[in-house]
């Protein structure tokens, strides 16, 4: 019975996003990169008080803060979600996001906790593994009961079972990778940048992404129950600070896109273990230079000059590797290359019965 309840929550929200993507194309397409900022909470939902400062008041100026330094980028188009402190249904943000065909969707909070515990983190969507991930996504899902007809608009949604985080995580997968590659630019930033306590980058089921066809992070500024920082987050300077790193991270993420192939780029970053001259018969290894939504034809004029080029199509998307051999120490050589000439994110990735496989993995089962 609960299988069959999560899988009508599943097609429920499907059936949700395809009409965001009909509605959506009735919108000329931007030929900017369009960046949707959304200020959590608002008006009769203040967010958490901790010491006394308003969540949704800090949100809605680093925000603004955000945007004012993206739309100086005269290839960036900035959409809010709101300008002012309203209230926004969480069903009406990732509409606002689908409809302007965005190619971010960037969420601002602040955290809360009964210790004083501290430091930022960044969510993408995916099922929550601990239970204090589990314990966020309650507390940013919370705000669903403040709305109207929150039962039959969310057709059963619960925010505190774990049940439907499952559901969640389904509808986001495609977009999971490149989500996880702006929080980790964000997160460095404000650990190498601004020496602030990072508690990583972690994947919660948050109804506020789960709809947005689109990468889509959540950013927990910081804990405003903690004095110190609640005191740094509710400052001009620290609001200053706050938004600059985050602004970075989307200029860096956007850099990394204009220098690839295709719409979007997947970084890798595993930790291998690493042997010497090792050749592997049931093993393909492959060099991934990019991924991206269009369908390229694999000639050297679309690859900087590199032949040898091969694709998948995966889900929605096309993946392009250049070489591919069971000789590791080769194709490490591979990789090198493709740096070299003009990709550098390339990783290696690996193939065991052409299923994919972590790196880790591969170089763990033994050579021939």
């Amino acid at each position: 019975m609960k299988t069959h309840r999560v899988l009508l929550f599943v097609s429920f929200i499907l059936v949700l996003t395809f009409s965001s993507f009909i509605n959506s194309d009735k919108n000329q397409v931007s030929t900017k990169f369009i960046v949707v900022l959304d200020a959590g909470h608002g008006d009769g939902d203040p967010g958490n008080l901790g010491n006394g400062y308003k969540e949704k008041n800090i949100a809605l100026k680093v925000v603004l803060e955000v945007g004012k330094q993206l739309e100086k980028n005269p290839n960036i188009k900035v959409v809010y979600t709101r300008k002012t402190d309203v209230f926004i249904e969480l069903a009406d943000r990732a509409k606002i996001a689908n409809n302007a065909k965005a190619d971010l969707f960037i969420s601002i909070h602040c955290n809360a906790h009964s210790s004083q515990a501290y430091g930022t983190e960044t969510f993408v969507l995916g099922v929550a593994n601990t239970q204090r991930n589990f314990e966020v996504a309650k507390k940013e899902n919370s705000v669903i009961f403040l709305e109207d007809d929150y039962e039959k608009k969310y057709n059963g949604f619960n925010p505190n079972s774990p049940e439907t985080a499952i559901g969640l995580a389904m509808i986001q997968e495609e977009y999971t990778e490149q989500s996880i590659i702006l929080a980790s630019l964000i997160e460095k930033n404000f650990a190498n940048k601004l020496k602030r306590k990072s508690r990583g980058v972690k994947q919660a089921s948050l109804w506020v992404i789960h709809q947005t066809a689109m990468p889509g992070i959540l950013v927990e500024l910081g804990f405003l129950t903690n004095k110190k920082e609640g005191a740094y987050l509710n400052s001009k300077k620290g609001q200053l600070e706050m938004s600059t790193s985050i602004t970075d991270a989307i200029l860096a993420f956007k850099t990394n896109l204009d220098q690839n192939i295709g719409n979007h780029i997947f970084i890798e970053d595993e930790e291998i273990i690493e042997q010497p001259e090792q050749v592997f018969n049931d093993i393909v290894f492959k060099v991934q230079i990019s991924a991206g939504s269009k369908e390229l034809e694999t000639k050297p004029y679309n690859f900087k000059g590199l032949s040898g080029i091969s694709r998948i199509k995966d889900g929605n998307l096309y993946r392009y590797f250049y070489g591919a051999t069971n000789n590791y120490d080769e194709i490490k050589a591979f990789e090198e290359e493709a740096k070299t000439k003009g990709f550098p994110t390339s990783y290696i990735v690996a193939y065991k019965e052409n299923k994919k496989i972590s790196l880790t993995e591969a170089l763990k089962t033994t050579t021939n």
